[in-house]
């Protein structure tokens, strides 16, 4: 015997072989003809353009790479300058001052009421 899951109610309930095996009405489906690809899909058709495919932006990765991989003793997390400088201090700063609020809430949450 076969069983299927009820949406109606909630447990398991005796099917016949074909609604077990596609379970609430769904059926294999095949698609006639494959999906465009998503990444790196080029401006122009291959079959249009003789030359290199063009993509829509600059390749910044070797960029990246230089400035990530270079020795300077900067911490990886602050090699883009002022804009990471920022935001890890604004982090830091909240963290901290999170901690420092949680610690007199449960202070404040020790002490006894005063009748």
């Amino acid at each position: 015997m076969y069983y299927k899951f009820s949406g109606f109610t909630q447990r398991l309930t005796g099917a016949v072989s074909s609604s077990a095996y596609n379970p609430q009405g769904l059926r294999p489906h095949i698609p006639s003809e494959s999906p465009n690809v998503i990444f790196a899909t080029p401006t122009k058709l291959a079959s249009e353009s003789n030359a290199v495919v063009e993509y829509m932006g600059a390749n910044k990765v070797p960029d990246l790479q230089r400035i990530f991989q270079a020795s300077d003793e900067i911490p990886v997390h602050l090699k883009r300058g002022v804009p990471d400088r920022l935001l890890y201090r604004t982090t830091m700063a909240l963290t901290v001052g999170g901690a420092l609020y949680c610690l007199v809430a449960l202070y404040i949450a020790a002490q006894p009421k005063n009748k």
